[in-house]
């Protein structure tokens, strides 16, 4: 019990640790990293018939869903995009929800499936800096030659 606390909180102060030195693009990675996580531990509590458990990390989820990734959208800069990321996002908390209501493991995994989908999407994205994306010139699709 008591190694179990000292690792619990060693975790936490990892996870404050590397959200305070880390980038933007980071942070959300973090975000996908945090939700995925509180949903397998949901998954695995579920499992177990830990019914408090479950409730704890699916809560943690959605926390990390409104709270984390659809607060950090940019709705100015984003556009549609920032919108349709926001229904989805709305969307991800309901179908938790009703996981957590209905003790359904399939939903878990299709919330889990979305999450990694945009994990991976952002993943391609990178941390180049927006003046670095925009000087490269894309690659032409064809060469003519006269």
């Amino acid at each position: 019990m008591y190694a179990r606390n000292a690792i619990n909180a060693y975790s936490q102060v990892g996870v404050e640790t590397g959200a305070m030195s880390a980038s933007p693009h980071r942070l959300i990675v973090m975000l996908f990293d945090g939700a995925r996580a509180a949903i397998a531990s949901a998954r695995f509590h579920m499992d177990a018939g830990d019914i408090p458990a479950k409730g704890n990390a699916i809560s943690k989820a959605i926390d990390i869903i409104v709270n984390g990734l659809n607060a950090a959208l940019d709705h100015q800069a984003g556009g549609d995009i920032a919108a349709d990321l926001e229904a989805l996002y709305d969307y991800m908390s309901r179908r938790l929800l009703q996981a957590n209501l209905r003790n359904d493991a399939a939903l878990l995994t299709e919330v889990d499936g979305l999450l990694a989908t945009l994990a991976s999407a952002w993943a391609q994205i990178g941390e180049q800096p927006p003046a670095a994306a925009q000087a490269q010139a894309p690659a032409p699709l064809l060469v003519v030659e006269n």
